[in-house]
């Protein structure tokens, strides 16, 4: 059960470097301790520490591809993989210091951000962990992908992502089932990398994006396979779609107690679950609500 456990934040502060993948610019992420009841806040440091965007689904704005948050014109850009990390690993509260716009794509997976904050660890603080107990059936659609929430009579956060390429068999249909706990999400979901279709890659160039990624910082799929990399699990790109969807939950601001099962499930729709989940199951006030008052 989850219901007993404290909340938690690093015990000091780690960095990552790397490079955004959409505009190339070198970025530098130092995730920092906070508080007990302040959640996971992004601070601009290339702007200055008043630059803040709690990561609050109600921040989301509506991008392909990667989840954003803009606040009063700031903006932070593809968090879902930190976002998962930080969920992944139980971490409650946390500053996530960004000298760019761009979070940095790294190798396309949580890895660097689950190494990094692991080689620092983790304390807990006083003060109980804000539950999302989820207690009814809330499912959502966009055409043929949807996404549920499902009470969970073990009391755990399960995960369960169907993902269907159907007229590109090099992906084909492919799933993923499991229980979230930092062992776990360590082991089989942080490893797991974005991947793109070539046809697709190409188009981003074409556009004047991603122009600095190549094939070894993330999965670009050819008709016959991974480009110059090869897989690190068999259903690798399911696994991604579960991480990202655990990374966007997280928007919700607390603990998930319940069954999560998406089908072709979106960024998009993924954001409008956590809201959901945060007006009807939230049991306290949202973590990182201070952030509004600070500023007011």
């Amino acid at each position: 059960m989850l219901r007993s456990r404290r909340q938690r934040t690093i015990c000091e502060p780690v960095s990552v470097e790397g490079f955004g993948y959409w505009r190339g610019h070198d970025v530098r992420v130092e995730f920092r301790p906070a508080p007990a009841g302040s959640g996971i806040v992004f601070v601009r440091d290339d702007i200055g520490p008043e630059a803040r965007i709690a990561a609050r689904a109600e921040y989301r704005i509506d991008v392909p591809r990667r989840t954003n948050l803009q606040f009063e014109g700031v903006q932070v850009e593809m968090v879902e993989h930190a976002m998962a990390a930080l969920a992944g690993l139980q971490i409650d509260n946390c500053e996530v210091g960004v000298d760019q716009s761009e979070m940095p794509g790294c190798d396309g997976s949580s890895l660097a951000f689950v190494e990094a904050l692991d080689s620092v660890g983790t304390v807990e603080q006083d003060a109980e962990v804000s539950l999302l107990e989820i207690t009814e059936v809330v499912r959502l659609t966009d055409g043929e992908a949807w996404v549920e929430a499902r009470p969970s009579a073990e009391g755990q956060y399960r995960i369960e992502f169907e993902l269907d390429y159907p007229y590109d068999d090099v992906i084909g249909r492919q799933s993923v089932a499991m229980e979230v706990t930092p062992e776990r999400f360590r082991r089989d979901l942080a490893p797991c990398r974005t991947f793109i279709l070539e046809r697709e890659a190409e188009a981003l160039v074409q556009q004047g994006l991603g122009s600095r990624v190549t094939p070894q910082d993330l999965l670009i799929f050819s008709d016959e396979g991974p480009v110059d990399n090869e897989l690190r699990f068999e259903n690798e790109c399911a696994r991604h779609k579960a991480l990202d969807l655990i990374g966007d939950l997280a928007l919700a601001g607390g603990q998930i107690e319940g069954q999560i099962v998406a089908y072709r499930s979106s960024h998009k729709l993924n954001a409008a679950l956590a809201r959901e989940l945060e007006v009807r199951f939230s049991s306290v006030a949202p973590q990182g609500q201070l952030l509004k008052s600070v500023q007011a």
